[in-house]
């Protein structure tokens, strides 16, 4: 084999079993219907190594319906149901830029955003169900025409959560000022989660004062993510979670490379030397703060 293809194939391969952890922990957020391999070797590799409970994110109706299943058939998982801010735009307008793995189809205007979130709607009043999103804003992917139909989107969960009873899972990207403004229109859920927490320490600050859970991922470890090390420095370690957004975001030294739950070790340990704390005192809180999060 030439070396380039060594070079590739190497790049490309899953990074090595970390030391397990002392302490168990929760993955906060994961997507294992996007991750190679089967789900009962996805859990297998991650209670290895410490990480016994995992939720699965629900990014549109199909998955939603996936996270659902999953989390009935596996003790160890727990769903949440949402429309990702970019499918929301997508079902309107008929975005091809939007999130579903289905691709395009024809716009559905405001009448099949209706329906797709009367299917969250039910599928959250499910028990396995402990959380409604990854629901919220994304200015990065989607353009001044999808911010109509996001708020609107988002909005409804939040709508939907509280009604249910169930936490808010949030992806904000490049949209924290109307994030931070429609929960406070909206009135926020009890439990509300930042997920792949993306703000700096001032707006770390302002969800402590609210009372946000801030999950942080893998980017967290990333040389340009000072940023994210000094909004973790500051926020309260009750409010504290560890995810791994897999596959994507995968820590350093990992950086490029498959990212799966059996990583949260790697994203752990450095949210630890951030806090200066060990690392048992770091999972102890996570493993707490993200029942008490998700109510499992």
């Amino acid at each position: 084999m030439p070396s380039s293809s060594k070079d590739a194939d190497a790049k490309n391969a899953a990074p090595p079993l970390p030391e397990p952890l002392r302490v168990a922990v929760a993955d906060s957020h994961t997507h294992l219907d996007m991750q190679s391999g089967t789900v009962d070797e996805g859990l297998a590799k991650a209670a290895s190594v410490g990480v016994t409970t995992v939720v699965q994110v629900g990014c549109d109706v199909a998955g939603s319906r996936w996270a659902a299943q999953t989390a009935a058939a596996y003790d160890s998982v727990h769903a949440t149901v949402a429309l990702h801010p970019n499918e929301a735009p997508r079902i309107v307008h008929g975005d091809p830029d939007g999130w579903s793995r289905q691709g395009a189809r024809e716009a559905g205007g405001e009448g099949a955003l209706d329906a797709a979130l009367a299917e969250i709607d039910a599928l959250a009043a499910l028990e396995q169900v402990k959380g409604v999103g990854e629901t919220g804003l994304d200015y990065f992917r989607t353009g001044p025409e999808g911010k109509a139909a996001q708020e609107r989107s988002f909005r409804a969960h939040i709508e939907i959560a509280k009604r249910h009873g169930k936490a808010l899972v949030i992806h904000d990207r490049e949209a924290h000022e109307d994030v931070l403004r429609v929960l406070k229109e909206e009135g926020a859920p009890e439990r509300t989660v930042f997920h792949c927490y993306s703000g700096d320490a001032a707006m770390a600050q302002v969800c402590a004062e609210n009372g946000y859970f801030m999950s942080f991922a893998g980017n967290m470890t990333f040389k340009n993510a000072q940023g994210l090390r000094d909004a973790l420095a500051v926020a309260p370690l009750e409010l504290v979670l560890v995810e791994t957004d897999a596959p994507f975001l995968t820590p350093a030294p990992y950086r490029g490379r498959p990212n799966a739950p059996y990583l949260i070790p790697v994203t752990l340990r450095a949210m630890a030397e951030v806090r200066g704390i060990d690392e048992d005192a770091m999972a102890e809180a996570i493993s707490v703060n993200t029942a008490r999060a998700f109510d499992y």
